[in-house]
């Protein structure tokens, strides 16, 4: 770990070099984060394009799960170019990673869709989708290392807070795009072939990106270990292999496994529980998102500003604690907000599934060719394609299963012995029975825009995001501070990368299979709200506090 000084010397005020360092590495991490969330924003028409040969179930989660894909590897690039940096320089491997980000990211926008060239269209979105998960994971270390080793002691917090604006920043800014293409071009005319002018557009990002960077000069630190001959040889070996191992799987449980999820569920998870459960139209929960981040940015400045006085350590975890004891509040608030019509339906006329458990499989179809035909699986995949919560009560050892919608009680009906047609017919006609049901009980088919207090819901949205700037806004000072200069592109970024690729990452997938499961649209939170409480408790006991760390010995 980074020695303690005696005598921290405060800095001077921000300088022009500092100035230009800051904004250099900030404004190319911002369109670094634009490329990379371009496809979470865009996740149901990706899906729809490219997993053409799927139901609509499947598209949506085979969506998330290349979305996913791209996290899942960032903790791959962050050892591949960690090293890079650690060896070689932060200015020339940061440089790399956002040239291949940002030629992954205009490829996408000229990918065929599944339409033209088959199973080649998912198959090379994927590989792209790669890609940029591998840049990324070399991106973000470098540009927060960069950042911090220009700072003088006791400014790092503040300093290092522009980097972490530009998540947020470059998901405003896709955002932002998304909805003046998805305005001027009308919707159906964006899903046909409109949401790919937002790719295209990285690549003028990136030429700015680029031109940007190459007026940076080198660290000063590394600039210094370099002429001493101090550099590492083995930067892996010594970040993970050595004492610097514990600390880094420390920094993982105990910051930024807890950040990550706070950080996906105040901006991707919410975004995703506006327009799929709630049912609110996605260019309106666009906008909402976008002022709540608008409102919320400067949070992430304060936030690193106020860690430079009274700690790393008591915000992140702050954050933490606020987003376990108030996530379900929050959310259900969300649902009273945009769409009170499903909450009086479901406090009015609960819907119960009974079944026998053993004749009820799980909806998902990895290959969009299953048909699920058991009693149980026909009102179940009924229900979730029309988005209404439910419970599960059992029922017989094979008994035909039922719906109860207030006081109406619908039976299924088992299909596995009917002809194809017989299927589609009697489908057909439940189907028509189901949603005169739920009609009759009140349960609203999308939210009203009418009914939408846009005030409160505002309001709870920037509340989340603020909760994202509590744990995000420190988060790479406290790491830039845990670990030695020689190591230090490597030993923070895995970690970090962990937590975001892994943990945060695969948050929308796992939050919305839970809730697939249990028919609860609550549900899902238990993901991110358990996360949390275990980082604060790991931070808690076993992280130290670093302000006071003087990374320049």
């Amino acid at each position: 770990m980074a020695t303690v000084a005696s005598s921290i010397p405060s800095g001077g005020g921000l300088g022009t070099s500092h100035r230009r360092v800051i904004v250099a590495s900030s404004l190319g991490t911002v369109f670094e984060w634009y490329d990379f969330y371009l496809y979470g924003s865009l996740a149901a028409i990706i899906g729809k394009q490219f997993f053409g040969g799927l139901n609509d179930t499947s598209q949506f989660i085979f969506a998330l799960l290349a979305f996913a894909a791209g996290f899942a590897v960032r903790p791959f690039g962050a050892l591949v170019f960690g090293r890079l940096g650690d060896m070689i320089g932060r200015k020339y491997t940061f440089l790399i990673t956002i040239v291949i980000m940002g030629l992954s990211t205009f490829l996408v926008g000229v990918l065929p869709s599944y339409a033209t060239i088959g199973i080649a269209a998912p198959v090379i979105l994927i590989t792209l989708r790669l890609l940029q998960g591998l840049a990324l994971g070399g991106e973000y270390g470098g540009a927060a290392t960069y950042v911090a080793e220009h700072a003088p002691n006791g400014k790092r917090g503040l300093y290092t807070s522009f980097i972490q604006t530009t998540a947020t920043l470059g998901l405003f800014l896709s955002l932002l795009v998304i909805w003046g293409c998805r305005n001027y071009l009308g919707k159906d005319a964006f899903e046909d072939w409109g949401w790919r002018i937002p790719f295209w557009v990285s690549v003028a990002l990136l030429g700015v990106s680029v031109w940007i960077r190459m007026q940076l000069n080198e660290s000063p630190l590394f600039q210094q270990m370099k002429a001493e001959g101090k550099q590492s040889k083995a930067p892996i070996t010594e970040s993970f292999f050595s004492k610097n191992g514990k600390i880094a799987l420390l920094a993982l449980l105990g910051a930024t496994a807890g950040q990550a999820v706070v950080w996906y569920g105040g901006q991707f998870y919410s975004l995703f529980f506006l327009t799929k459960t709630l049912g609110m139209d996605p260019n309106q929960a666009d906008i909402f998102i976008a002022i709540a981040l608008a409102l919320a940015t400067a949070g992430f400045i304060f936030f690193g500003w106020l860690s430079d006085r009274i700690g790393r350590k008591v915000i992140v975890l702050g954050g933490c604690l606020l987003a376990v004891v108030t996530y379900f509040p929050v959310f259900k608030g969300l649902t009273h907000h945009v769409n009170p019509a499903l909450e009086a339906a479901v406090a009015a006329a609960p819907v119960t599934v009974t079944a026998d458990p053993a004749r009820c499989a799980f909806q998902f179809d990895p290959v969009g060719k299953a048909t699920f035909k058991q009693s149980c699986d026909i009102i179940k995949s009924a229900l979730a394609k029309k988005g209404i919560p439910y419970v599960n009560a059992p029922g017989a050892a094979g008994s035909v299963a039922t719906v109860a919608i207030g006081g109406a009680t619908l039976n299924s009906f088992e299909g596995a012995a009917l002809s194809k047609e017989e299927f589609k017919t009697q489908s057909d006609a439940f189907g028509k029975q189901l949603s005169d049901a739920l009609k009759n009980a009140g349960y609203p088919s999308a939210a009203n825009p009418a009914q939408i207090n846009a005030t409160m819901t505002v309001l709870l949205l920037t509340y989340l995001v603020l909760l994202v700037t509590m744990v995000y806004g420190p988060i790479a000072a406290w790491l830039v501070e845990l670990f030695p200069t020689r190591i230090r592109y490597t030993s923070m970024s895995l970690p970090y990368h962990i937590g975001n690729g892994w943990f945060g990452g695969f948050l929308p997938f796992t939050a919305f299979a839970i809730v697939a499961a249990t028919g609860n649209i609550y549900s899902g939170l238990w993901y991110p709200v358990i996360v949390a409480a275990m980082t604060f408790v790991i931070g808690l006991l076993f992280l130290p506090e670093t302000k006071d760390v003087d990374i320049t010995k």
